[in-house]
């Protein structure tokens, strides 16, 4: 889902595989070691087009960490828009 976070920012670090990040439609291959830094309100979404496993481990870091928190621009798996 392509989505955003309004009180809380992510950071990603990827531990295996090649995973794509998109952040404000800014999509990028990342590496294993690699650090994601997502500020808070930033779009972002993490894929993986490979039949590799992909593993990231995500830290947030705000005031406020609930499902609420989150606004949904796409979703593949169907969820509820929220508008």
């Amino acid at each position: 889902s392509y989505l955003s976070h309004q009180k809380r920012a992510e950071h990603w670090i990827i531990v295996k595989g090649q995973p794509e990040v998109t952040i404000n439609d800014v999509v990028k291959v990342c590496e294993p070691g690699e650090h994601i830094y997502i500020p808070q309100g930033a779009k972002h979404r993490i894929a993986n087009p490979h039949s590799t496993t992909a593993e990231l481990i995500e830290i947030q870091v705000g005031e406020y960490f609930g499902e609420d928190d989150i606004e949904r621009f796409e979703d593949t798996y169907k969820r509820l828009l929220e508008i």
